[in-house]
């Protein structure tokens, strides 16, 4: 067992270190055509400059998203150079998604770094944000793509389905009768749809036809449900070395992550607990959020979340074997569906 886990981390190790391979040079001279003021911000998010603009070698993230594209791609039969534009817009939109989500969160840390909003202000990263939007649809309409302008029609989709989500998301935080299909909802919009637009993108620059396209769509969204939820619950149980956040993070702000929503709608003492918890008119104590993640688990929402993913992973595979893709890209594909879905346990 131990092997064969081995074996599938480092084929889906090998097909990151490649994607990322591909993608960073056409990537870094997209960033470069932005104006200076905005090069300064991204490089430093993307973790190729300092605050100075001093070059640095820093963690740039596992590339998942533009990978996928990459693999969609070879899947269907297409060279690299053929999908790479898709790959290079897909991340770009991931990370103005970020750059804007750290700045409406008020996160501190991306990837064990100060994020962009802390260094250079709230409103410049903000900006940066925004030019790397505006970059992604110049990506690919420059790209000369037949596919070009309904790619664009495609990410532009998607780009209201992360802004729908991200509504949602903070619209919560307010509220206290979050139900949990509207919480799946917006995972769906907010993580989902860029993993699945990724799917779908790779498939159709690569020249598939309509229901292989969205096959990977599919499997792409099931992928980005399942990957969130993961995060959901590396976000209360994780390992900080691992997550880059503290113990219990998740808790001790009140999100309503989807463990969380699942304990408050459980019906359960625990999950009336919870409710009492996070209703409490002061800040949350490293006890409250101890405390917070036994509910969650006693309220039998941590064993909801693990049948949840291994559905969606089900669920994800067999929309990625009706894509019948050939064999190498589809096996890794099927190996980083495994180990992204696994990270929890």
């Amino acid at each position: 067992m131990t092997a064969h886990v081995d074996e599938a981390e480092r084929t889906v190790s090998d097909a990151l270190r490649a994607g990322r391979a591909l993608l960073d040079p056409a990537l870094r001279a997209a960033v470069g055509s932005l104006p200076e003021s905005m090069q300064l911000i991204a490089g430093h998010h993307f973790g190729w400059r300092d605050e100075h603009g001093a070059p640095v070698d820093e963690d740039q993230g596992k590339a998942i998203r533009p990978t996928l594209v990459l693999l969609a791609g070879r899947g269907v039969g297409a060279e690299p150079e053929q999908v790479l534009p898709a790959a290079v817009a897909v991340e770009l939109v991931h990370n103005f998604s970020l750059l804007h989500d750290d700045v409406m969160d008020g996160d501190l840390t991306r990837r064990h770094r100060p994020t962009a909003w802390r260094v250079f202000g709230s409103g410049p990263a903000i900006l940066a944000g925004d030019a790397l939007l505006t970059l992604a649809a110049d990506v690919l309409t420059s790209s000369g793509h037949p596919a070009a302008m309904a790619g664009l029609k495609e990410l532009n989709a998607t780009v209201l389905d992360l802004v729908d989500g991200q509504s949602s998301d903070m619209s919560f935080e307010r509220r206290t009768d979050v139900a949990l299909p509207e919480c799946l909802t917006m995972v769906g919009s907010k993580t989902g749809a860029l993993l699945g637009c990724s799917g779908a993108l790779g498939a159709f620059f690569g020249g598939a036809d309509a229901e292989r396209v969205e096959r990977m769509r599919r499997f792409g969204h099931r992928l980005g449900l399942a990957f969130q939820l993961v995060d959901d619950v590396l976000g209360i149980w994780g390992d900080p070395a691992v997550t880059g956040k503290p113990v219990h993070s998740d808790l001790r702000n009140r999100k309503k992550s989807l463990p969380v929503v699942a304990a408050l709608n459980s019906g359960t003492a625990a999950g009336r607990e919870l409710a009492e918890l996070y209703a409490l008119p002061r800040e949350l104590t490293d006890e409250d959020a101890a405390r917070g993640a036994r509910l969650v688990s006693d309220s039998g929402a941590r064993d909801w979340s693990r049948a949840h993913i291994d559905t969606l992973q089900a669920e994800a595979l067999h929309h990625l074997d009706a894509a019948v893709l050939a064999a190498e890209p589809a096996a890794e594909l099927t190996a980083l569906t495994h180990l992204l879905t696994q990270r929890q346990r």
